[in-house]
Order: C-alpha cells, then structure tokens, then sequence
C-alpha cells in the first residue's frame, strides 16, 4: 500500500518526528545507553528524572524497533497532508502526552507488583495513535490471497504495527495499547482538541526549517492547477495517464471519503480515476493542486 507521494512533500512535521527519532536512537545507541532510556517508576518518581520522558517519548532501543518505528511514521504522513501540518502537530503533542501521562499512571499502579519495571521506549504514542485513523478512514482499495489467506492492501502496516507492539513484549505492548487510547481520544474529540490549533510561529518554524528544499520536491503535473473546483476537475481529467491499464469507476466509500476532507465530488472522483483508486495518491493529486 503506498503512502502518497514519496518523500516529506507536505508533511514537514512528520519529517521533524521521523529525524529526531532517528537522531536520538543513533545517539543513545552508540553511547551504549539504548537500554537505558525505558522509564521506570524508580526513575520518574524516585529519583524524579522528568527529563528522562522526553527522550523515551522518540529514541528507540533497537535496531529492529527504530525500522519498523521509522517505517510506520513515514507511511503515516498522509495523515499530515490530509489534515494539514497545523492539527497534525496538535494531534503529536496529544498523543505523545496522553501516552506518556498514561505509562507513568501504569508503573504507579503496578510499582509493587512484578509485571513490568520498565517500558520501552520510542514513540509508540504517536505511531500506534495513527492507526486509529488509519482503521476508520482510510478504506480497503484491493484485496488478495495468499496461500488461502485473505490480505488486503492495508495488511502489510498491520504485520508492521505488530511486529513492533510485540517487539519487546510486555515493555512495549503497554505503551502501544496506550497510544490506541491517545488516538482514541483524539478521534472523539476530547476537550475539543480536534479544533485546537499550534501558534503560527511554531508551525512556521517546522515549514521553514523541516519542508523539503524545491530541489528535492517533486513537482506536480503542469495540468494540475487551479484553486477552484472546476479548474482542479479540469487539470485532474486532462491529465494523462501514468499507466496502460484501463480506469476504473472509484468506489463510492471512497469518494466520499474525499469529500469529507473538504474536496469537490466530481474532483474527488477524476483523483482517484487518475491515481488507480488509491486514495492516498489521489489525496496528493487533490491537495498539489490547491496549492498552486
């Protein structure tokens, strides 16, 4: 299943998460201290180490944990482009507290017991939050057997998900489940944080300092243009096509999940002509060219 256009185009949030993750991981890990990030309730509440949460909110411990982590925040900048860089940075500083406030409560509660000491680290909040949306919004575009078992396109970010929530078992397990909760919330709309907006300053920064620079931005088709509907339906239908296989009519859940993002039916109907009924691709198709 793609996520879009390649590379960080309209998501200069993700990419700022993506790099300090990745940053730090590589940091920690070669000072050997990779083990150490996991917070424990000996740490943050007895030795009242607070800075320890910002770290362990993004450095992963593992090699494995920090490709498959990386993996899924890249994929679910779509989410970025679909929503806007503004409530996406709402929606990580949400779910990264709610996680985080959630696993501190967790290792009170279970501080004396011996089910766990410590939690893994990395941002299970954010990624594991994303799959709310990513079960409710985004739809099935294909589906497929293999060896008698019914997969679909969205199957593959699945196996990914698990195989991190499993990676360290019960130390990130606790974290994952936490961060569905987050994104839970979030969905719900909870205190109204759904129409809560980051300072223009702020985001300014991330678009300044994190977009990708105009020569690696891929450019967008020279018929795609327009910022009314009727301009954008034009440059999507004379657009030509990128393949040899025939168009298909897109499904109507998924035209409708385009106009729910705002877009013009008829406009939302030649994107996903266009990008083969990948929504995420028409997405992109739609959202470049508003922007020009």
């Amino acid at each position: 299943m793609q996520g879009g256009v390649s590379g960080f185009q309209n998501a200069p949030v993700t990419r700022a998460v993506v790099v300090a993750s990745g940053l730090l991981s590589v940091i920690f890990s070669a000072q050997r201290r990779g083990r150490a990030l996991g917070i424990s309730y000996q740490e943050i509440i007895t030795n009242f180490r607070l800075w320890k949460i910002f770290p362990s909110a993004f450095a992963f411990q593992s090699t494995p944990e920090l490709m498959f982590g990386l993996y899924l925040l890249y994929y679910f900048r779509v989410f970025e482009r679909q929503i806007g860089s503004n409530k996406y940075s709402v929606f990580c500083l949400f779910t990264i507290t709610v996680s985080s406030l959630l696993e501190i409560l967790s290792l009170v509660i279970l501080k004396d017991t011996n089910y766990i000491s410590t939690l893994a680290s990395g941002p299970y909040g954010l990624i594991f939050a994303s799959f709310v949306p990513f079960f409710l919004d985004i739809p099935v575009s294909s589906r497929f057997r293999i060896f008698g078992l019914n997969f679909s396109d969205k199957s593959f970010i699945y196996l990914a998900g698990l195989q991190l929530l499993l990676s360290s078992w019960k130390r990130s397990l606790i974290p994952g489940i936490f961060g569905l909760v987050a994104g839970s919330l979030y969905h719900l709309n909870v205190f109204g944080i759904r129409k809560m907006k980051i300072p223009q300053v702020i985001s300014s920064f991330f678009a300044r300092y994190f977009a990708p620079s105009p020569g690696s931005t891929p450019r967008p088709s020279r018929t795609v243009v327009g910022n009314t509907p009727s301009q954008t339906g034009r440059a999507v239908q004379n657009q030509p096509s990128t393949g040899f296989a025939p168009m298909v009519e897109p499904p109507e859940s998924s035209v409708a999940m385009l106009v729910s993002m705002g877009f013009d039916g008829n406009d939302a109907r030649q994107a996903l002509m266009r990008a083969r009924n990948d929504i995420n691709v028409a997405t992109n198709i739609l959202l470049e060219a508003q922007s020009r």
